[in-house]
C-alpha cells in the first residue's frame, strides 16, 4: 500500500470478523480495505462448529457452504460419564467447518465483491485522517478495528476495559477418524469441556477448553473414556495448537468513527459455541449503522446480538464450576422430554416465541431443585 492511499472504510484485521464485516459494508455500496499482517488463509485453534443462526448470517453476506468443504450437524449432544443429553435444531442444521476453509471461503468472497485485501500489511497506527500502515498513511472515513482479543485499534481508541478479561485456555487437534454422530458431542469433565466436531467425512476436530494452561487433550481424555475409545489407534493430522477462551465486556465499542468487531469488541466463553454466529449479525448491523452514518445503532445492536449468549454462557459455566449443577442439569434435560431442545433454540434465535423461551429457563430451574 503506497502513502497516499485512500478508502472509505479501512478494516484492521483479516480474520472472520473482518471479512464478514468487509462484505457486509461492501453490499451497502462502500469502499473497503483490509489490512491484516498475517497471510490468508489464517488459522486458530477453536471447535469449528458454526451455529444454524451464523450460517444464515453467512448466506446472507453470499456465503453457502456444502458437503464440498463441510459436514452439517443435527444439534449438541451433551456427555457427562454416565449420563447424556441431546437437542436437536429446529430447520436447518449447523455446519463442521475446518477454520482454514471457512477463511478461504470468506476472502474469495470478498475479493470478488470488490474488497481491497492488504495481506502482510501491518497497522501501525491511528491519526486524523485514518490509519498507517506498512507502506504509509492511508485516509478514510470510517475505522473498524477487527484485530482480535489483543486488539491494538482498541487500545488506541481508549476502548479497553479497565480490568484483565476472565478467560480459561483451549486447545484444538484434528484426527482422522469418520464421524460417529450427527451432532456436536461437549464431553463435562471436572474443570473442562471437550467438543467433537464433524469437520470432514473422515475426519473430527477435538477442542479443550479449560481452566488450566497446562491441560492437554492427552491429560483430558483419560476422564472421557467412551471418547478415548473412539479415537484410540485414530492418528493426529493437525498438531496441537492452542488459544485464549476469553470472557469480556466493553462499555462501548465505538468512538467517533471507530467501531469494534469481533473479540476486538468483547467476547464469550468459547463454550456457547456461538463466537462466530454473534460475529457475522454484528458485521451485518455494523454494515446497516455506517450506511446510515450513525454508529449508535451498531452499539445498541451490539448489546441486543450478545443478550443471550451471554446469558446462555454464564449458565454454562456455572456448570463447569459445579460438576453437581451439570449432573442436574443433564437429569433436569433426561427427565422432561424437549427442555434441552428448546434451550437449545433459544441459545440459537428459533426458540416458537419469548415467552415459550422463559417458560423453560424455569422449567430448568424448577427441575434443578427437584430432580
Amino acid at each position: 500500500m503506497v502513502a497516499g492511499g485512500r478508502a472509505e472504510v479501512l478494516i484492521v484485521g483479516g480474520g472472520p470478523a473482518g471479512l464478514a464485516a468487509a462484505l457486509a459494508v461492501r453490499q451497502q455500496g462502500l469502499d473497503v480495505m483490509v489490512a491484516d499482517g498475517a497471510r490468508s488463509p489464517i488459522d486458530k485453534a477453536c471447535g469449528e462448529g458454526v451455529m444454524p443462526n451464523g450460517i444464515a448470517a453467512l448466506r446472507r453476506l453470499g456465503i453457502e457452504i456444502s458437503r464440498d468443504a463441510a459436514v452439517p450437524f443435527r444439534g449438541i449432544r451433551f456427555i457427562a460419564s454416565d449420563l447424556a443429553a441431546d437437542a436437536c435444531f429446529v430447520g436447518d442444521p449447523g455446519w463442521g467447518i475446518r477454520r482454514t476453509e471457512l477463511h478461504r471461503l470468506l476472502a474469495a468472497r470478498a475479493a470478488a465483491a470488490g474488497v481491497r485485501l492488504s495481506w502482510d500489511t501491518p497497522v501501525r497506527g491511528l491519526t486524523a485522517e485514518g490509519v498507517v500502515l506498512d507502506g504509509g498513511p492511508v485516509a478514510c472515513r470510517w475505522i473498524i478495528g477487527a484485530d482480535g482479543e489483543r486488539s491494538q485499534v482498541r487500545e488506541w481508541a481508549g476502548l479497553g476495559p479497565p480490568g484483565s478479561p476472565s478467560q480459561r485456555f483451549g486447545f484444538r487437534r484434528h484426527f482422522a477418524v469418520a464421524p460417529w454422530t450427527d451432532a456436536v458431542e461437549v464431553y463435562w469433565c471436572r474443570g473442562a469441556q471437550v467438543f467433537v466436531t464433524p469437520v470432514a467425512p473422515s475426519e473430527v476436530c477435538v477442542a479443550l477448553i479449560s481452566r488450566s494452561s497446562r491441560g492437554r487433550l492427552g491429560d483430558v481424555l483419560a476422564a472421557c473414556p467412551e471418547l478415548e475409545r473412539r479415537l484410540a489407534g485414530a492418528p493426529a493430522t493437525t498438531p496441537e495448537r492452542g488459544a485464549i477462551s476469553a470472557s469480556r465486556r466493553l462499555a462501548a465499542v465505538t468512538r467517533g468513527r471507530l467501531a469494534l468487531i469481533g473479540e476486538a469488541s468483547g467476547s464469550i466463553d468459547a463454550v456457547t459455541g456461538e463466537g462466530l454466529s454473534v460475529t457475522f449479525h454484528h458485521a451485518l448491523a455494523l454494515a446497516e449503522a455506517l450506511a446510515a452514518g450513525d454508529l449508535g445503532r451498531y452499539e445498541a445492536a451490539h448489546r441486543r446480538i450478545l443478550r443471550v449468549p451471554a446469558l446462555m454462557a454464564r449458565l454454562l459455566l456455572a456448570m463447569d464450576r459445579s460438576p453437581w449443577l451439570c449432573r442436574r442439569a443433564l437429569r433436569a434435560f433426561a427427565a422432561e422430554a424437549g427442555l434441552f431442545s428448546r434451550l437449545l433454540a433459544l441459545h440459537v434465535g428459533t426458540a416458537a416465541s419469548p415467552g415459550r423461551a422463559v417458560g423453560s429457563l424455569c422449567s430448568l430451574g424448577w427441575r434443578l431443585l427437584t430432580v
